[in-house]
């Protein structure tokens, strides 16, 4: 006899500890650490690079809203991107005293860690595609790297990898030369496990 597989719910990541991450992807609770310093350092310079341009209109053309770790809800799908962002002109997704975002973004950014690497790159992937998240950046403070797809009648193709310290102009903010250096923590702050 096999015994089949609880369906994660709701409650499963009320439950959870305050300093722990819970989303659930395809039924399943996925429970991961807050970030680590490279993962954080990474996840702050992205959105230092898009929120003035992109949000503010500082310096690029504006016309965003963008959230650093917003909650996201897709049927029963439960996801918490790193980043995401929404053009303005498919509407707000924010409304004063909502726990939770329903309306699909226009970009997610994961940045992968050794405990999220997978679930970005498998589930997370699935589930904004199937959500119609139109672009998609996977970067890895370790090893130096964005990963820029774009979604393609229901799949993400890869346009572009850079990596280290490269200036480069990814979709969707390719209106605006976006410097890598500075992105990720000096050498002698990493340590490896």
């Amino acid at each position: 006899m096999v015994a089949s597989r609880r369906t994660a719910t709701y409650a499963d990541i009320e439950a959870l500890p305050e300093h722990l991450v819970g989303e659930i992807l395809e039924g399943e609770l996925v429970v991961s650490p807050r970030p680590a310093p490279p993962h954080s350092r990474a996840a702050t310079s992205v959105a230092g690079n898009v929120d003035g341009p992109f949000q503010r209109g500082h310096g690029g053309p504006g016309g965003w809203v963008i959230l650093s770790e917003p909650e996201l809800h897709f049927g029963r799908d439960v996801v918490v991107p790193d980043l995401a962002g929404w053009r303005i002109e498919r509407g707000a997704p924010i409304v004063a005293g909502m726990a939770f975002i329903e309306l699909a973004p226009d970009w997610v950014c994961e940045v992968a860690s050794p405990s999220t690497a997978r679930h970005d790159r498998t589930s997370k992937m699935r589930i904004y595609a199937h959500s119609e998240v139109r672009h998609l950046w996977i970067i890895d403070p370790l090893v130096r790297t964005l990963e820029d797809f774009r979604l393609e009648s229901g799949l993400y193709s890869q346009i572009a990898g850079y990596a280290a310290d490269e200036k480069v102009r990814a979709e969707p903010f390719d209106a605006i030369e976006i410097d890598l250096a500075g992105w990720w923590l000096p050498d002698s702050a990493v340590r490896q496990p």
